[in-house]
């Protein structure tokens, strides 16, 4: 098991990450295409859900902090694909959000792969 120091990189980027996530969801709502970014918002609000748990969880040195890690990758990535389609129309907030998702998904698959080796 990783110590709090080990996951603190990943706990950082979690946050980061769902902070952006709300704040392109709440963008989005205000844009005059909002019907076209239904799965852009909904992504933004489960990949926030998603990170914020797995901070939970590493917060308390969970015993299942590496699957959810697994996991939050797997949403950030989808996330950033999502938002980076809307990125490239000029939307800035979506090309923010989806720079952070494609951070948090490194760092989680990151610390997995130190979890594996310890």
């Amino acid at each position: 098991m990783m110590n709090q120091q080990q996951y603190q990189e990943c706990i950082n980027a979690c946050t980061e990450c769902a902070n952006t996530c709300d704040y392109c969801a709440s963008s989005c709502l205000n844009e005059a295409t909002v019907i076209d970014l239904r799965r852009c918002i909904r992504l933004d609000l489960e990949c926030a859900a998603i990170c914020r748990a797995a901070v939970e969880v590493m917060s308390i040195k969970g015993l299942y902090s590496e699957q959810l890690c697994n996991i939050c990758a797997e949403i950030c990535r989808d996330c950033a694909e999502e938002c980076q389609r809307h990125a490239d129309m000029g939307m800035e907030h979506c090309r923010e959000c989806a720079d952070a998702c494609r951070k948090c998904a490194a760092v989680c698959e990151d610390m997995v792969h130190q979890a594996v080796r310890q």
